[in-house]
């Protein structure tokens, strides 16, 4: 299923299996049956209809919601190998830790709010009629050491629009991989048929912004004093890539 489709529901059963699914970042089967109180022919039919239409997937009796992110990516800088993926419900814990080790040296507002969010849903993907988000990670040695974020607003008239933010562990900085990440999420967005993507960054957070600016970003506008940082009033760039 293509993150940008509205999920549509001909059942009330087969709406309430995909929200507690969608809710939960994963449930199992057993867990969801006892949950709908419907007789286990009827579950078996209407989610087999969620997975034929694409909606939900399966993988050893759990489910989760099932979006077309791509492959897993491999590469290699200098002595570290580093892989790049679509981010899954047991990354939950190492994509809270990254977020938090860059937002700890550096002020990125917008990423700290999406870190709480995560931490107040208790789950990495969503995707409803009011909200959609992707994550990709990068991992090295198995360990998530980045993330790129792609929150997908569902109003119509700013479908085409998403907003991006992306960061690196101190630890793995300098072998490319926050530019890899970058890619990959303007990749999907530019290929799901996005015309827009944005970043809002701190005036302070002179590396955000060269960065995004060595890849293309551009300034659109500036907010000014629109963050209090330490006391002070602090602008915000609003920073634009353009397809």
């Amino acid at each position: 299923m293509e993150t940008i489709e509205r999920p549509t529901f001909e059942s009330e059963a087969r709406k309430r299996m995909y929200e507690y699914v969608e809710r939960h970042g994963t449930a199992k089967r057993h867990v969801l049956l006892d949950v709908l109180s419907v007789s286990s022919e009827e579950f078996r039919a209407e989610l087999d209809l969620l997975k034929s239409k694409g909606y939900l997937e399966e993988e050893g009796g759990t489910l989760r919601v099932a979006l077309d992110a791509g492959s897993v990516e491999e590469y290699e800088a200098g002595d570290v190998e580093f892989t790049i993926r679509p981010a899954r419900q047991d990354d939950f814990e190492g994509l809270v830790d990254a977020i938090r080790d860059v937002t700890a040296e550096e002020t990125y507002v917008v990423a700290e709010s999406i870190a709480e969010q995560l931490l107040y849903e208790d789950t990495v993907t969503r995707h409803n009629t009011v909200e959609s988000r992707l994550f990709f990670v990068a991992t090295v040695d198995g360990e998530v050491t980045g993330w790129t974020h792609l929150d997908l607003p569902q109003v119509r008239r700013i479908r085409e629009t998403a907003q991006q933010t992306v960061g690196v562990e101190s630890a793995h900085r300098g072998y490319g991989i926050g530019g890899k990440l970058l890619q990959r999420g303007l990749d999907w967005a530019e290929a799901n048929g996005y015309r827009k993507v944005y970043n809002s960054i701190p005036v302070t957070n002179e590396h955000a912004i060269s960065f995004l600016s060595a890849h293309g970003w551009n300034t659109e506008a500036i907010r000014e004093e629109h963050y209090t940082i330490d006391g002070e009033y602090v602008d915000e760039v609003m920073m634009a890539y353009t397809f």
